[in-house]
């Protein structure tokens, strides 16, 4: 049966306003707020003033050259290679309805942007906030089996069981030799979806489980390819899919690369029986939009591959702004940055380096 009779009147149009709604999309709007502040004061997130406190004289990569405001981490020159530092904070509604898995997908989220960017990851911190020990149980059951399972320990945090509320936040520290940064798409690269599509919906969620039952060993070694494409020098640009979809980490991979991108919405890979617009609006546990120069394409495709993962072309990067869509005949733009910013890093308005939203 064809996509299209999955739905009733689903046209493009119906995609488009669809997602500019999204909640996924929406959050992503707030960072706005924090490029506000943060761009206050360079000083405290230039390169010359963070690098100064890791002894810049025994670093040895170029620090020009550093990722800036916007990343899926924060960027630490460290010797000749780089330390990694980001953060998540669980939806509230989801820590109240679903502890265990909050707790998984706290860790999950921090592990997936550590090796979106080339990295490693090499422990994390959580802050949680409950009102009693046992109603912080199944946050920490599940925290505890995502750090089993991805082999990265809790180390420390805080922990406050007087709170008239439940909230949780995971920080993790990784490393890394060779970058992936959502600054270097280039016009004419290829958008590649890499993508493990051997999973399930979970409960009533938009989120695509590949992980809570799956091979620990299996799960480590599929995150493994993304530091090794960046070692092999066959990819440079890459972001993890976030609560934005593909559509909304596709458009914050161009919004801080400074350029636009086209995408086929026939060409995106998606499980059966998911309808493509629910598809869209979905976090996988395992999915990443890569930049890839077109020389490369079948060597990425192929590693992905090899490991049964889906890895394929779903549009190009281009000098544009805007991020513009085709379904079937039709033709429309998501959304165009040069008139509405999605996050508000940009490189041409924040250049300050090695800070992550």
């Amino acid at each position: 049966m064809d996509e299209r009779s999955l739905a009733v009147d689903l046209t493009l149009r119906d995609i488009v306003e669809s997602s500019r709604r999204s909640l996924g999309i929406l959050h992503k709007q707030d960072i706005q707020l924090a490029a506000h502040y943060l761009d206050r004061d360079r000083r405290s997130t230039s390169s010359a003033g963070l690098t100064a406190a890791f002894n810049p004289k025994k670093n040895k990569v170029d620090t020009d050259a550093l990722p800036g405001l916007g990343d899926d981490c924060a960027v630490i020159p460290q010797g000749e290679g780089y330390l990694l530092l980001a953060a998540e904070g669980m939806l509230p509604s989801l820590v109240a309805a679903e502890p265990w898995f909050a707790g998984w997908c706290a860790v999950m989220v921090n592990v997936s942007d550590i090796y979106a960017m080339g990295g490693t990851p090499i422990a994390v911190v959580d802050a949680l906030w409950s009102p009693s020990p046992e109603d912080s149980k199944d946050l920490w059951e599940g925290m505890q089996a995502a750090a089993a399972a991805y082999g990265v320990p809790i180390i420390g945090g805080h922990t406050n069981c007087h709170s008239p509320y439940a909230a949780l936040s995971v920080a993790i520290l990784g490393q890394a030799s060779h970058l992936l940064s959502s600054f270097k798409a280039r016009s004419g690269d290829v958008l590649l979806m890499a993508v493990d599509l051997r999973g399930q919906q979970y409960a009533h969620y938009p989120f695509w489980n590949a992980a809570t039952e799956t091979d620990p060993q299996r799960l480590r070694d599929d995150l493994a390819l993304l530091p090794e494409l960046a070692a092999r020098g066959w990819c440079d640009a890459a972001k993890d899919i976030s609560m934005g979809g593909v559509l909304g980490t596709t458009l914050m991979l161009i919004e801080t690369s400074g350029c636009g991108a086209h995408v086929e919405l026939d060409a995106i890979p998606k499980p059966d029986g998911l309808a493509l617009s629910a598809w869209l609006e979905h976090f996988p546990s395992y999915g990443f939009v890569l930049s890839v120069r077109p020389e490369c394409v079948e060597s990425v495709q192929a590693a992905f591959q090899q490991r049964d993962l889906c890895c394929e072309p779903i549009g190009t990067v281009n000098a544009s702004h805007a991020l513009t869509l085709a379904y079937g005949d039709d033709r429309a733009t998501l959304w165009d940055l040069a008139d509405r910013p999605l996050m508000g890093w940009s490189p041409r308005s924040h250049p300050a380096k090695e800070a992550s939203r």
